[in-house]
């Protein structure tokens, strides 16, 4: 028994962890924080200035400033009051090209780069450093063969000629093979242990990439999504040139338009659109923020 206490009188007290104060602080940790608040303070000053001019009645460059002094949706009611510019059709489009591109090219892409990563063939490697190549190059420099062959196929199909949102979308699955690299990166991180279990079952390559694989991709598509989907919402230059009719454009073109024509009267409208635009990206990166962070970093790591 007083050996018990004994021990107990003599038992060692663990330090806590020392805090870093004053100057110390402010050089281990202070300085990233201000660099922090200085990049939050530039960022939210634009936003700050397109809310104000959405809520501002009159609508003007010179009477708007940074903080708002008049409150009023009206410009968010004229959203929807013009036909000659239909703000709703324009979001509406958008919204369905970017949904059919990023689900085709989250397929095709996820399909490659499982067979880049998974299996050995002829060419493997002279195919993955062509993509990489290929990348390396703006779309930008095929607009004119493009005009030229939506031109050509539009007198044989209409519907996938200029100015139509399906002869857009094909142009736009052009890069349907963009996300290949970092996909793979995300396989390669997979133990390989699990497709030969998965063989030994008696699971063919799909069953092991539909049942087995594809879930564990869950982070990294939701990821390579975003970036797809947010990449074709802000695409202009592309969209300007094959799109001019006012039934078929995308937001950006729109109202891109719409600001050409008045850069001062229209500043409101242009600003309420913005904000119906920006809200539900922003709620859809909330929605998806856990799996955000995970997708970055998986297709850094190899397993």
């Amino acid at each position: 028994m007083s050996a018990t206490k004994h021990a107990h009188k003599h038992k060692p007290v663990v330090a806590g962890p020392d805090k870093v104060r004053g100057a110390r602080w402010w050089r281990t940790l202070g300085w990233r924080h201000g660099i922090g608040i200085v990049a939050v303070v530039y960022a939210i000053i634009p936003v700050l200035y397109i809310f104000s001019a959405s809520v501002n009645p009159i609508g003007s460059v010179s009477s708007t400033s940074l903080i708002p002094r008049e409150f009023s949706l009206v410009w968010f009611q004229a959203l929807g009051n013009n036909p000659s510019r239909p703000f709703y059709q324009w979001l509406l489009n958008t919204v369905i090209v970017a949904s059919v591109v990023v689900v085709v090219q989250l397929f095709f892409s996820t399909l490659a780069a499982f067979a880049f990563s998974r299996l050995r063939f002829k060419g493997r490697r002279v195919g993955l450093l062509s993509l990489l190549l290929i990348q390396m190059f703006p779309q930008i420099l095929a607009t004119v063969a493009l005009f030229r062959i939506f031109s050509t196929v539009g007198q044989v199909v209409p519907g996938l000629g200029l100015d139509t949102l399906a002869g857009y979308i094909l142009i736009m699955l052009g890069g349907s093979l963009g996300q290949v690299w970092l996909i793979k990166g995300t396989f390669d991180s997979i133990p390989k242990e699990l497709d030969e279990a998965a063989k030994i079952d008696g699971a063919g390559h799909a069953g092991l990439f539909f049942r087995i694989l594809l879930p564990l991709l869950r982070p990294i598509l939701v990821i390579t999504g975003l970036l797809v989907f947010v990449g074709v919402i802000a695409e202009f230059m592309l969209a300007s040139i094959f799109l001019r009719s006012t039934g078929v454009k995308t937001v950006a073109v729109g109202m891109y338009g719409v600001l050409q024509g008045d850069r001062s009267n229209n500043l409101g409208w242009f600003a309420a659109a913005s904000v119906v635009v920006a809200v539900p990206v922003i709620l859809l990166f909330q929605y998806l923020q856990r799996y955000i962070v995970g997708g970055i970093t998986a297709g850094s790591v190899k397993g």
